[in-house]
């Protein structure tokens, strides 16, 4: 079985690409989508959370999303303390995903693959990558946020152009860009890998 990261800066097209890659036939692993659970589901990780950040950091509960996007957003030691606390039980989500498949390909999809180091034992790394007004306007509709919002936590990612330079393959994604035909070509030579 082949693991291909993807990977790419906020409001590149992460998602999207999946999503193709899904269409495809290929099994997707969202690290976001799992980040979340596993801070949801898991009483572990819930309590290292509420310790880091307090226990009005959940309410009756339920994670309080945005009172923690605002704490993490504004400090960046704070938000590699979330990715620290979280970043382990992702892993053991991954590792249990994978046993349940058993198609020849898999693809994990992490806005931060190479951050927490979870491009380690991947086969290959696909960075979606768009101009930064285009991902900022992105951002700013679907999140229904400001522009001063969206600068702030791109700040606090690594820079979009480091993201390509560490990785195998990029996918241009913009409004003028076909994506599938660069798709179908990174497919290839994949299998070739």
């Amino acid at each position: 079985m082949k693991k291909i990261g993807l990977t790419g800066g906020i409001g590149a097209g992460k998602t999207f690409v999946a999503e193709v890659f899904q269409r495809l036939g290929y099994a997707i692993f969202s690290a976001d989508f799992h980040a979340k659970k596993c801070m949801q589901e898991s009483e572990e990780l819930e309590n290292q959370i509420c310790k880091a950040f307090g226990n009005d950091i959940y309410e009756k509960g339920k994670l309080q999303k945005k009172k923690l996007a605002d704490i993490v957003f504004s400090d960046s030691k704070k938000l590699q303390e979330l990715n620290n606390l979280a970043h382990p039980f992702v892993h053991i989500a991954f590792d249990k995903w994978l046993k349940k498949q058993d198609s020849e390909y898999v693809i994990k999809e992490a806005a931060i693959l190479f951050e927490g180091g979870a491009n380690k034992g991947l086969d290959a790394v696909i960075c979606v990558s768009s101009p930064m007004e285009l991902r900022i306007k992105r951002v700013m509709e679907r999140d229904k946020c400001s522009r001063e919002r969206v600068m702030k936590r791109m700040a606090m990612q690594m820079p979009q152009e480091t993201k390509e330079k560490l990785s195998d393959f990029v996918i241009v994604n913009t409004e003028n860009e076909k994506i599938l035909p660069q798709i179908l070509s990174i497919c290839k030579k994949i299998e070739l890998l």
